[in-house]
């Protein structure tokens, strides 16, 4: 008896330690008029947004698709990276942070809006616009530089969208090796999740 009772509390105990030490979520908002300004250009904007604490957000327009980076990032990213969709499309501004037992952000996931165009019209169709939540690995600075896309979720064919990019995040984020590792599509897709994009800049892969 008394041996059941001590296997009991154990495993409480290892449950709730378990528990204490999962990954956790913080959630802030991209407020583009309060961003600062990096760069202009012809069909674009470059800009740096408030993130969590002194992790920040760069957002990128050019050619009304954007792209998101997140976190302490290589002044190389910052000048030359770019990952999006080939649609137009555009950002929701809630972004969700993963935090690991030490309260550091290690993922990023972000709703991206994909603008798929009516056959019939040839144009952008809130009938047939998809849904994505992208999972992002966010820079750690001196540490590491280094932040992407880690995987896509679509949206609209998952009922389980948001608990399965988390699972991306705590599980993938962390090890993930931009410019090496490729970004994965988790899950069901869709015709209306679009077709990925990306740009990292080779030089990544010998930094």
């Amino acid at each position: 008896m008394v041996r059941f009772i001590l296997a009991a509390l154990g495993a409480v105990f290892f449950f709730s330690a378990g528990a204490a030490f999962a990954n956790s979520s913080v959630y802030t908002d991209l407020v583009f008029e309060q961003c600062e300004k990096v760069s202009e250009y012809e069909d674009g904007v470059q800009l740096k947004c408030d993130g969590y604490e002194d992790y920040p957000v760069y957002f990128k327009e050019g050619d009304l698709r954007e792209a998101v980076f997140f976190g302490k990032l290589s002044p190389l990213l910052i000048d030359e990276g770019f990952e999006s969709f080939g649609s137009f499309n555009h950002v929701n501004t809630k972004v969700e942070w993963r935090l690991d037992e030490d309260g550091t952000p290690v993922a990023a996931i972000l709703r991206w809006f994909i603008e798929n165009v009516n056959p019939e019209t040839g144009a952008s169709d809130e009938k047939f616009r998809g849904q994505v939540l992208v999972v992002s690995r966010v820079a750690q600075g001196d540490e590491d530089g280094l932040g992407c896309v880690v995987g896509y979720v679509d949206a609209l064919a998952n009922k389980d969208a948001n608990e399965r990019a988390r699972e991306i995040a705590d599980e993938e984020a962390l090890d993930f090796a931009c410019g090496y590792n490729e970004p994965m599509w988790w899950g069901e897709r869709g015709e209306k999740a679009g077709q990925e994009m990306r740009y990292l800049p080779e030089s990544l892969k010998s930094e």
